[in-house]
Formats: C-alpha cells, sequence, structure tokens
C-alpha cells in the first residue's frame, strides 16, 4: 500500500505539470489559507533530492511566484473592505491602531507572517484594509515569498537528502524541522505579546491649577 503511494506521488512529482499544479497551491494559500502549499513545496523538495525530480530550482522559483501573486489577491481583497471598515466606530480605531503598526515595522510584519499558515493570509488583507502602500508592500512581500519557497524547498530537501531511499522519512523530518520552527517562532510571538501586556503603563502627571 506505501510502494503504490509513493509510486503515485513520484509520477505526480515527475510530471512537468507539478510546476504548474505548486503555483497553483502556492497561489490559493494567499487567500484561501487551509491549501496546504507549504507541504507540497517541501514533499517537491523531498523527491528533488530522492529522486532528481522535479527540479529544485524551478519548485522555488513556481512557489514564490504562486506566493507573490496569491498574496496580491489576498491584499485586492482587503482593499475592497476598506471604507466598509473605516466607517464602522470600533473597526475605525482598529484601523487606526493597524495603520500606526504596520507603518512602523510593516515590512517585517509581512515577512514574518508569511512563515506562519493563516498569518500570511490575515496580514495580507489587513494591509490591504489599511491601505498600505502598495509598492512597499510587493517590495516586501517579494522578500517573504522569495525566502518561503528557499525554505520550503530547502526543508524538503534535506530531508530527502538524509533519507535518499526512503521519502517518507524525508518528507516526516521535513514536515517536523517546518512544524518545531513554526512552534518557536508563535512561542517568541506569545512570549513578546506578553511582556508587552504586563509592562507598567507610565502613570499620567496631574496638573496642578
Amino acid at each position: 500500500m506505501t510502494q503504490a503511494i509513493l509510486d503515485v506521488v513520484h509520477q505526480a512529482m515527475s510530471s512537468p505539470w507539478i510546476y504548474l499544479a505548486l503555483f497553483a497551491l502556492a497561489m490559493l494559500d494567499g487567500f484561501f489559507p487551509i491549501v496546504p502549499a507549504e507541504t507540497s513545496v517541501i514533499t517537491a523538495g523531498v523527491f528533488a533530492a530522492s529522486t532528481g525530480a522535479p527540479n529544485l530550482a524551478l519548485v522555488i522559483a513556481v512557489a514564490a511566484l504562486g506566493a507573490f501573486v496569491g498574496d496580491h489577491v489576498s491584499y485586492a481583497i482587503g482593499r475592497t473592505t476598506n471604507n466598509r471598515l473605516r466607517n464602522g466606530r470600533r473597526s475605525g480605531k482598529a484601523m487606526a491602531w493597524a495603520e500606526k503598526a504596520l507603518a512602523e515595522r510593516g515590512g517585517l510584519v509581512l515577512v514574518v507572517a508569511r512563515y506562519i499558515p493563516a498569518g500570511r493570509t490575515a496580514c495580507t488583507i489587513t494591509m490591504g484594509a489599511v491601505a498600505y502602500p502598495r509598492r512597499s508592500f510587493a517590495f516586501f512581500d517579494a522578500v517573504a515569498a522569495v525566502s518561503w519557497a528557499i525554505y520550503s524547498g530547502l526543508i524538503g530537501y534535506v530531508g530527502g537528502a538524509a533519507f535518499e531511499n526512503d521519502p517518507i522519512k524525508g518528507l516526516l523530518l521535513g514536515l517536523g524541522i517546518a512544524l518545531s520552527i513554526t512552534a518557536v517562532v508563535e512561542i517568541v510571538r506569545h512570549v513578546r505579546r506578553r511582556r508587552t501586556a504586563e509592562e507598567p503603563r507610565p502613570a499620567a502627571v496631574k496638573v496642578r491649577d
């Protein structure tokens, strides 16, 4: 049974259509986060190391391009909700806060969010909703998409090289590394959020008459 599954996956990975499939998955993942784009790129990296197909450089290129296009679709979706969000009292305050936060460190937030499942979609939609400058968004998103594609492809490649004769173990290793890195990022974010919340706020200075 396992060998039959491996044969099917190997045939898919050897097909020239795999590059179009990876592009489509990475693009859809930009605004439909349940699509397993990262797992697909890691799997392609595993087979690139263990069987020589697909080509790792092309895997990275099409994954990065797909992620870039998908993020821009998500950004465009956010732009369509801009006026609606600004008109609400509560959402208007939230939008003002988001605009300030993204103006200060929007590029870094975008790059980091690409490595967090679902977080990337929330970030790109928010950046569209607050009308984050499109040119700056495109620049930082290119950095995020390329780095994510290299990271995912190389993690799979490392797993495939470590278990050249057993792609299943290579895939499990690659996914384990990816999940561990994601967990570390989430823990660091949680700790920083708690420290920020626990920091004492400066007392208000009373002005005497």
